[in-house]
């Protein structure tokens, strides 16, 4: 039987989280939002073990810029810098990387609540490393991109043969961004995943679902917690979607598929 949990330490163990998490002395709950703020998002579910606060606050602060929420993302890097869970360069990797899943209009969000983070904290400027200071011939860019998307994705790409997926996927994406190192390659699924499953479209999400299990970068219990946090500025609804793919594509790692085979192929 599940202890039940008081009121009043609820909204206590509430008030102290969100405290620290943003940074921000808690302000007066006027209304019953304001009290869901407390008495759930960070009582509930900040406070939860599963998921550690770095991968928590990339969620957060992915999906806060995703849906245009600029406070709350300009308080989600401040809570993130000032608690020391993510460093002022690894937040300029994480909002361009956002730029790519999220778009390059939730990506200015997300630079820019940096920045007015950054400004709070009076911290001085990042390096800011070129995305590829050498040349290179095409050839070689396509190679590194293949090579890239099989190691993130677990499986090959498709060729490419479009704009689409000769600058975009295979050049760009991941000929450069996956293989930056100046943020690691768990921390760039949790940006990915808030992007692809704000898409609402099977494949983007099945398929990095999959990938981000299979590759060992996350687990299906810490996806389970993913989809709960992504579900606070991203709805329900769209965390539903998230929850049948998680539930889908956990199975199908543990069964030692390929993703999109069948137990009869095996």
């Amino acid at each position: 039987m599940m202890t039940l949990l008081d009121p009043q330490q609820r909204t206590a163990r509430g008030l102290a989280l969100q405290g620290e998490i943003l940074d921000l002395q808690a302000p007066e709950a006027a209304t019953l939002y304001d009290q869901s703020w407390r008495d759930f998002v960070f009582a509930e579910v900040w406070s939860r073990d599963a998921l550690d606060r770095r991968s928590r606050y990339l969620i957060a602060l992915a999906s806060a810029a995703n849906t245009g929420h600029r406070a709350m993302a300009t308080a989600y890097a401040r809570g993130a810098l000032k608690n020391g869970d993510l460093m002022l360069a690894e937040l300029r990797e994480a909002a361009t990387h956002s730029a790519i899943y999220c778009g390059w209009s939730a990506g200015a969000l997300f630079d820019e609540a940096v920045s007015s983070a950054a400004d709070a904290l009076g911290l001085s400027p990042a390096d800011v490393p070129p995305i590829r200071a050498e040349p290179w011939q095409h050839d070689v860019r396509m190679a590194d991109g293949i090579a890239a998307f099989i190691d993130v994705m677990t499986f090959g790409g498709p060729p490419a043969k479009t704009a689409y997926f000769e600058a975009g996927i295979n050049g760009y994406v991941f000929g450069e961004i996956w293989n930056r190192p100046g943020l690691d390659q768990r921390a760039r699924r949790w940006i990915t995943l808030v992007g692809v499953c704000d898409s609402a479209a099977y494949t983007p999400i099945h398929t990095h679902i999959y990938a981000a299990i299979k590759s060992g970068n996350t687990t299906q219990s810490e996806m389970f917690e993913f989809v709960l946090q992504y579900a606070i500025h991203a709805g329900w609804p769209k965390a539903s979607v998230a929850q049948g793919a998680v539930i889908e594509q956990g199975a199908q790692v543990a069964k030692g598929l390929a993703f999109g085979a069948k137990e009869t192929d095996a």
